[in-house]
């Protein structure tokens, strides 16, 4: 009886060394596959229109490219696509956006958009409606979500101005995403820093942009 507990006790201690010799073996790979998950390239998407396809200004004064420049020193990690085309709405981002989220896989995403919707008197709900399922379809796909707010000419009247404006303010909460209040903060009311057309800032005004987005965008980085 003592030869045959002996033996068994031997086999227990064979055992549990065995697994700890297995258990060092995979937690250096265990390590590693942390270490390159970490380290990968992450995309940073922005979802926009005129205002970030630099419009009417060379593609590298744009801010979404200085945004780019500034990353690679800051961020090394992330990696900018600038899928934004002159006189998008909403609706055609809407669209556009499983694609985008499928090819990509962004960790973030900022949507520029809205403005061609209150340029053209679009309704307000739809408007509301197109930026909300932009955030959920974002979120869905675990990428963080940065809103930057614009805002139309009065003439389009004050009510109707007010609720396109509280639109981005509202989903921004209703969804827990950053927000930059106001895209042309100090710039649109300047106007040697707009372009004839008094809707498109010149290049002098994209490096204001970048400012105006930084602070935000730096909070989910």
């Amino acid at each position: 009886m003592l030869i045959q507990h002996s033996k068994f006790m031997q086999s227990i201690t064979l055992f549990i060394q065995g697994l700890m010799v297995i258990g060092m073996l995979i937690l250096p790979i265990a390590h590693a596959q942390h270490n390159n998950a970490e380290n990968r390239p992450k995309k940073l998407l922005v979802l926009g229109d005129s205002l970030s396809a630099a419009y009417g200004i060379d593609t590298q004064a744009g801010w979404v490219y200085l945004l780019e420049q500034h990353l690679k020193k800051t961020a090394p990690l992330y990696r900018v696509v600038n899928a934004s085309i002159s006189g998008e709405t909403t609706a055609g981002a809407l669209q556009r956006l499983p694609q985008l989220l499928n090819q990509h896989q962004p960790a973030i995403i900022i949507i520029e958009l809205g403005g061609n919707d209150g340029l053209r008197g679009f309704p307000i709900q739809q408007f509301r409606q197109n930026l909300n399922k932009m955030i959920i379809l974002s979120q869905a796909e675990n990428a963080k979500v940065l809103l930057t707010g614009i805002r139309i000419p009065p003439n389009y009247g004050r009510r109707y101005t007010q609720l396109f404006f509280d639109s981005y303010n509202n989903s921004a909460a209703e969804f827990g995403v950053a927000l930059v209040p106001f895209l042309l903060e100090g710039i649109a009311t300047q106007p040697k820093l707009m372009q004839a057309d008094r809707i498109h800032p010149t290049a002098d005004a994209q490096p204001l942009m970048l400012q105006n987005v930084l602070p935000y965008l730096k909070t989910i980085l």
